[in-house]
């Protein structure tokens, strides 16, 4: 797999739902079944920040509401690349699978996107709205004594790679 690279072209969730509706239902199924998340930003030096972090599924967007001070919020308005992490749950089974994105947080200004969200979410204000521009999808599970990496990137197929617990070589299948 290669890592995100400024020339990937980032997509909407609704770009990803459009491609791959099995796989986006997945993913958001499994962020959806807990609260809180990991998000992972920049800092002005270029070291990560990790901190928590409630999603919105709404108006066929992936949002992130913050603080407008917070350093997360602080962080992706100099820097909007973010990774996201789905919390792994109580336990070490993860039945799940593991979900991660990474991508672009684009912050929203327009007052009727705002306003729409108000209504639809009611959040603690004063907030920042930030939508997700995804520029990949991951899903890491099990099956069998198979590790299964699924990868969707915008522009490209689905892609599911297969990993024994032996030296055997990466399968794609």
């Amino acid at each position: 797999m290669t890592p995100m690279t400024s020339s990937v072209t980032p997509s909407s969730w609704q770009d990803f739902r459009a491609a791959e509706p099995a796989f986006a239902d997945a993913a958001q199924k499994r962020f959806q079944q807990y609260k809180h998340h990991v998000l992972a930003t920049l800092r002005a030096d270029g070291s990560p920040r990790v901190t928590g972090l409630e999603v919105e599924f709404r108006m066929d967007a992936l949002w992130f509401g913050m603080m407008p001070n917070s350093r997360k919020a602080l962080d992706l308005r100099r820097d909007p690349r973010f990774a996201l992490q789905a919390n792994p749950g109580p336990d070490a089974e993860m039945a799940d699978g593991d979900i991660r994105v990474s991508g672009r947080a684009v912050q929203v200004t327009d007052a009727a996107v705002l306003a729409r969200f108000i209504e639809e979410v009611t959040p603690p204000e004063p907030f920042l709205l930030f939508r997700a521009e995804l520029a990949e999808v991951v899903r890491t599970g099990l099956d069998g004594d198979d590790l299964v990496v699924q990868v969707w990137r915008p522009g490209h197929p689905l892609r599911t790679l297969r990993r024994g617990a032996d030296d055997s070589p990466v399968r794609e299948s």
